[in-house]
């Protein structure tokens, strides 16, 4: 099942592996009995490295890594041999994922594109071995650093979908029915509360070979910032969206009232979202008369482009596409 398989949410506990020693050595070659230092530099510890990956769309695979460590460097040698640096660990995540301090909500770090590698904790230097301390004072240093300690830390790793268009509304507005006939993606349709419970992205094609990113959210309900519902779980996912399609069914009992709830609960959740550009669309059109249309425009919120639909016999979809792609472009 899709929601068995869809993960948004880690903690992981990293470990970036500590800095080889620097090595404490002589020189001794037969006709040298008295050479110098030669001792050389500890390599460096692994890094945890953080990759973007366009093919994933979950944390599912790192849902049971609950540990995740890179080896040390290796201790420094004689003749001035420099030990290996420990392997990095290279943590693939889908694109959109941010790491985060859980102790203080600090962001360590985004990833948003493919390939992008940022680096969230570097591993321990290597120490400097005695021939680095030589000089014309002390010729014969018998003392070398020990390797840095790497960086050890829980660390939350959180999924916010990238997509150009997110889709808000209450349950059973029709939202997957939408993405299911724009796109070629398959979410659970049903006629009962919160089918969706978790998101769904879906690439609809555009005039000219063009095309772009629906996410189909779970449903909101009033008061889902308080917990409510399935809450705010998934709002977070709408962050990253360029643009939201409020959609409300035609049979609402005020389409407005309606408008301004959903728009509370992102406020409540995060003021930003309100800045984001908006489209209301009407759904369910096929199930009352084209006259409907007229009676109810007046009572529509003023200033947001709206468009009536119906995903079942195709009205205002394509209409609804050039909104979309307007806003977007």
């Amino acid at each position: 099942m899709a929601e068995q398989n869809f993960v948004d949410y880690v903690k992981i506990l990293f470990r970036s592996g500590s800095g080889g020693a620097g090595s404490v050595h002589f020189l001794r070659l037969k006709g040298v009995p008295k050479g110098g230092p030669d001792g050389g530099n500890g390599g460096r510890g692994g890094h945890i490295i953080l990759r973007g990956d366009a093919q994933l769309w979950t944390l599912l695979h790192l849902k049971y890594r609950k540990h995740i460590y890179a080896k040390p460097g290796v201790n420094g040698s004689e003749s001035n041999s420099t030990g290996a640096d420990g392997e990095d660990i290279i943590v693939d995540v889908p694109l959109g994922t941010v790491a985060i301090d859980p102790e203080t909500k600090e962001k360590l770090a985004e990833i948003t594109q493919d390939g992008e590698k940022i680096i969230l904790m570097k591993g321990g230097r290597g120490g400097k071995g005695n021939a680095f301390f030589a000089n014309s004072v002390q010729q014969a240093p018998d003392h070398a650093q020990p390797g840095e300690a790497g960086h050890e830390a829980w660390t939350i790793l959180e999924l916010k979908i990238l997509a150009d268009v997110g889709l808000v509304g209450f349950p059973n507005a029709g939202k997957s029915t939408l993405l299911s006939v724009v796109s070629a993606a398959k979410p659970e349709i049903a006629n009962y509360a919160f089918t969706t419970i978790v998101p769904n992205l879906g690439i609809v094609k555009y005039r000219d070979n063009r095309s772009f990113v629906m996410a189909d959210i779970p449903g909101i309900i009033e008061d889902a910032h308080l917990g409510k519902g399935l809450g705010t779980r998934f709002l977070r996912h709408i962050e990253r969206n360029s643009a939201l399609l409020f959609m409300i069914p035609c049979d609402s009992q005020n389409i407005n009232k309606d408008y301004q709830i959903l728009l509370h609960e992102l406020e409540a959740y995060n003021p930003e979202l309100l800045d984001k550009k908006r489209i209301l669309a009407i759904t369910k059109m096929d199930i009352v008369e084209d006259e409907w249309e007229e009676l109810i425009r007046p009572e529509l919120p003023v200033g947001v482009p709206h468009v009536f639909i119906s995903a079942v016999t195709n009205k205002g979809i394509e209409k609804l596409k050039d909104l979309i792609w307007d806003m977007i472009k």
